[in-house]
């Protein structure tokens, strides 16, 4: 039975060890240390909406053997309603995937800073993160001579690590579990928690993600009978991965600090385990998950771009290379140019929140079209669980937009 499940492990645990980063690491730890168990609620909907949504990308991919961006450009039959449409997902999966990136570089940056201490240049006025820049590049090497899956499996199994720690953490601090049950299915939102829970959702519900397990879904099943195998492959995947998420916020909790500045602040919730090695032991797990994202995230958005612009999505084009480049770049000036990491991490979740919407939205039409998925296409059921997905993010997104201008 076992051995029969890992062989047909599917996109699913690439999809959940997405948001096993050091964007979740630090949102999670920061939602613990300032609303302790309070915002649980937020977690489990974005595992709730993730299910739901990548549950969606993956049967688009098996059923139409193609991918979404490829689908909504050969659906959209209107010249100009076409072009917006792409403008509009190429600039969400530009902006989310270059903000993501920012935040992969600096969390690999606030791994390694813990061991090696800052080494930052001046230049006049300019500050520019040297650790940043050598995390760039090492991610930009491995791209670009493609020999980066031995190296990207080594980490995964670091990230892996860093998970088990985070649950055996949670488990040491004795936790109320009464609390915890209450947080989970009673929602509530403590003053200045807004962008924090929008961040906790962005950084679950990736949207390059839905992209990412529609093309990996066609490779890996080829047939509609391997439905059931996708879905299965989706929710394993991803409940372990919120769990994990839901750990770090538990562990958190007993955080007595109220700043978290470092990875030395973020290893407090790990100290009932190791003690005064958490901080190595969270920078390793740190520079893991920030370099291996650094990698895929500028990968996932060449793969968009390709379908959206109809290029061949190959891995030597050089159309495909450039783009990667371009989010790897733009990843590191953001990283690199004085802001702190923690508000780096944390300002690309939030814009992965915001961007959410569109692109739901987008699935979502999709998902209702016959020409494409025949008998396949959404039920009423994940229709209704769809919509309430979709106009809590449009609610949140709002609400964000209004607190970032300081008019709610």
């Amino acid at each position: 039975m076992i051995i029969k499940y890992f062989k047909n492990i599917g996109p699913g645990p690439l999809v959940a060890a997405a948001f096993i980063g050091p964007g979740t690491v630090t949102v999670c730890t920061l939602a613990g240390v300032n609303f302790g168990f309070t915002l649980l609620w937020a977690m489990a909907l974005s595992i709730f909406a993730t299910v739901i949504l990548q549950e969606m990308a993956a049967r688009l991919g098996i059923v139409s053997q193609k991918g979404l961006s490829e689908i909504i450009r050969e659906e959209i039959k209107h010249p100009a309603v076409k072009a917006v449409a792409l403008l509009l997902i190429l600039s969400a999966v530009v902006i989310g995937n270059a903000a993501y990136e920012a935040g992969n570089i600096s969390g690999g940056a606030l791994g390694m800073e813990t061991i090696v201490g800052d080494i930052v240049l001046e230049i006049g006025s300019l500050k520019l993160n040297i650790l940043s820049v050598i995390i760039g590049s090492v991610a930009f090497v491995l791209l670009y001579i493609g020999n980066y899956k031995v190296l990207e499996k080594a980490f995964v199994f670091l990230v892996i690590l860093m998970s088990i720690a985070f649950i055996t953490a949670a488990i040491l601090t004795k936790p109320n579990l009464f609390e915890i049950f209450k947080s989970v299915f009673i929602p509530t939102a403590p003053e200045g928690s807004v962008l924090t829970v929008i961040a906790l959702i962005g950084t679950t519900v990736v949207p390059y993600n839905l992209f990412l397990h529609a093309s990996l879904a066609k490779t890996k099943w080829k047939d509609k009978s391997d439905l059931p195998l996708a879905k299965r492959d989706t929710l394993i995947a991803v409940v372990l991965g919120g769990t994990v998420s839901m750990c770090i916020i538990i562990a958190a909790s007993a955080i007595q600090k109220q700043s978290i500045e470092s990875a030395a602040d973020l290893a407090l919730g790990l100290e009932p385990l190791f003690g005064s090695y958490a901080k190595y032991f969270l920078a390793v797990g740190l520079f893991a998950a920030g370099i291996t994202s650094a990698i895929t995230a500028p990968l996932a958005a060449a793969y968009v771009t390709s379908g959206c612009l109809g290029w061949k999505a190959d891995l030597k084009s050089k159309k495909f290379k450039s783009v990667w480049m371009v989010i790897v770049v733009l990843g590191v000036v953001f990283s690199s140019i004085g802001f702190s990491a923690i508000e780096i991490i944390q300002f690309a979740q939030v814009a992965n929140g915001m961007l959410l919407p569109v692109i739901a939205g987008f699935l979502l039409w999709i998902m209702n079209k016959s020409s494409v998925l025949g008998a396949y296409k959404n039920s009423k059921l994940q229709n209704f669980f769809g919509l309430i997905i979709l106009v809590i993010t449009i609610f949140l997104g709002i609400k964000g937009i209004l607190s970032v201008f300081n008019l709610v």
